[in-house]
């Protein structure tokens, strides 16, 4: 028997291939649809995950408007953000956000799913969130799949 063959190989910057992937937002369920694009970021899909090293792929999801919210959640769900001064507390409806603008809505539930340190600020550059079905990243080829294969 091959004692080699039980190492455990830890993933670096240097060995991680990155690929990108081109996700259609069109009629997909916001909190599922996110979730799913966290996995990928985090790298979670492949076979040589490391919990520390960003070995996911870059994302680029396109008709950001057009994400569904089941229930009353457009009207109900609230977004709140403080300016750190007494009575600063904002809030502001998904409803009124996907108005104003529609790619944070997606940009909020994706960063609440990545890890809350600076892997996750890392990993959250990798995400291109665009409106409409037009962005800037065709020369890096991205390949287009179904977010229902991921599990």
């Amino acid at each position: 028997m091959d004692t080699l063959s039980y190492k455990t190989v830890s993933a670096n910057k240097d060995t991680v291939q990155k690929e990108w992937i081109l996700v259609d937002a069109k009629d997909q369920v916001l909190g599922r649809f996110a979730s799913r694009v966290a996995i990928i970021l985090r790298g979670k899909h492949k076979p040589s995950f490391t919990p520390h090293v960003d070995c996911g792929d870059n994302v680029i999801i396109i008709n950001a408007e057009k994400i569904v919210l089941t229930g009353d959640k457009l009207s109900q769900k609230k977004y709140i953000r403080h300016s750190g001064y007494p009575g600063g507390q904002k809030s502001e409806t998904v409803e009124n956000l996907l108005k104003r603008r529609p790619a944070a809505v997606l940009e909020k539930a994706i960063k609440g799913m990545l890890p809350k340190s600076r892997l996750g600020s890392e990993l959250f550059r990798n995400l291109f969130v665009y409106v409409g079905e037009e962005h800037p990243h065709e020369a890096q080829q991205p390949k287009t799949i179904d977010l229902n294969t991921i599990k």
